[in-house]
């Protein structure tokens, strides 16, 4: 599905202080040597990726984990000074680091602000410190703020902020008193990421949810904070632009909205995956084989072909709230949307969970879009699954 020579680059760097109680990524406490030997590996890896980058412009570098602040810093800088020399990277690539209060302090903000890092992504979840305990989270509401103002003062001008809702024992007034209190942030975060609290397999929340040891605000309650999320942030300003994203104007990530958007993407570090020319693999999430062989650990190679291909860009398009470009499926695929998907289309439409609209009317002309509905938004995944072949 690649239209140009865009390319992002993504490091995992599967790191923490403590695994949280919900987190179910592939992330672990270690020791510093097991680190080191990591960024050793993670560095030798990008370098003999250079080849696959070639000719490819970098439009945005996404360090995420994990918590990539937990690591030493020379690494990070070594890993970035590896990025610049052997990729193509754009003047004004968008580069993100995920941070957690209490892994970065001040001079370590300074140094990745000076090593060419130009957007923090802070995971706050909740500004309540018994939320934060409760979660198993490190830090507290106070540690967040000399977080985050600490990088306001090294020069740090785009902040995403993440946020939890649904989380044990919220109510919806504990959960509105953490939106009141990061926009009361000065100046508040350009972007903030909201999403209810997902129990997933194997994490210590799904267990005790097993067990009855949960107490989970109820399906009404949870539909509430989704739906206050939505009007709280957009009268501060925010813009919904997708599912569970908001940012002011001009702020939106550029590195997710590539993911959404089809741009190919360079995965690397433990269990990063990849899409490059229509082709989707991972590496292995084995430690000991990824520390031996970095560059040559491949896993899960798929050749996506053009039902693949469709089915994504409906399934991950459709999460932006501008929806999808009509002419732009027909111009990949060589068929139009309605040919493939009329009626899945129109019988969404009569649900009132799709619509279609026209936009834009710069040197293109105005183009067609299908998109969801706000009643859409909340059943979105029954609506996308529909679009799978």
């Amino acid at each position: 599905m690649t239209e140009n020579k865009e390319l992002e680059l993504y490091f995992h760097i599967p790191f923490c202080v403590r695994k949280c109680l919900y987190c179910d990524f592939l992330s672990a406490p270690a020791g510093g040597e097991r680190k080191r030997r990591y960024m050793e590996a993670l560095i030798r890896e990008a370098e003999s990726k250079r080849n696959t980058g070639q000719g490819r412009r970098v439009v945005s570098v996404f360090l995420g984990g994990g918590t990539p602040s937990v690591v030493e810093t020379g690494q990070l800088e070594e890993l970035l000074e590896t990025v610049k020399e052997g990729y193509c990277l754009s003047p004004s690539a968008e580069m993100t680091v995920e941070i957690n209060p209490g892994t970065a302090d001040r001079e370590k903000l300074r140094r990745y602000r000076k090593a060419g890092l130009n957007r923090l992504s802070i995971g706050l979840q909740s500004a309540d410190d018994r939320m934060l305990k409760a979660l198993g989270r490190i830090h507290t509401w106070k540690e967040f703020l000399e977080t985050y103002h600490g990088a306001r003062e090294e020069g740090f001008e785009n902040i995403n902020v993440d946020l939890m809702s649904a989380l044990p024992g919220q109510s919806v007034e504990n959960y509105r008193e953490t939106l009141d209190r990061v926009l009361s942030l000065d100046p508040p975060p350009e972007h903030i990421s909201a999403y209810s609290l997902i129990l997933e397999p194997g994490t210590a929340f799904y267990r005790m949810a097993q067990e009855g040891k949960l107490q989970l605000p109820d399906e009404d309650t949870d539909r509430e904070m989704y739906h206050m999320t939505k009007r709280i942030l957009q009268r501060a300003g925010y813009e919904r632009y997708e599912i569970s994203n908001y940012a002011r104007e001009g702020r939106q990530c550029l590195h997710n909205w590539g993911y959404w958007t089809g741009r190919d993407y360079l995965g690397m570090g433990l269990g990063a995956s990849s899409l490059s020319d229509n082709t989707r693999y991972k590496n292995t999430c084995d430690l000991k084989r990824y520390l031996a062989d970095p560059g040559g650990c491949r896993e899960e190679v798929q050749v996506l072909s053009p039902k693949d291909r469709m089915e994504e860009f409906l399934f991950l398009g459709l999460r932006l709230t501008q929806g999808v470009d009509v002419s732009r499926f027909a111009r990949l695929f060589g068929r139009s949307m309605d040919e493939v998907y009329g009626d899945v289309i129109r019988k969404n439409i009569r649900d009132g969970l799709l619509r279609k609209y026209v936009c834009g009317e710069g040197k293109e002309g105005a183009r067609e879009r299908l998109a969801l509905t706000q009643r859409g938004l909340d059943v979105s995944n029954y609506v996308m699954s529909q679009f799978l072949l």
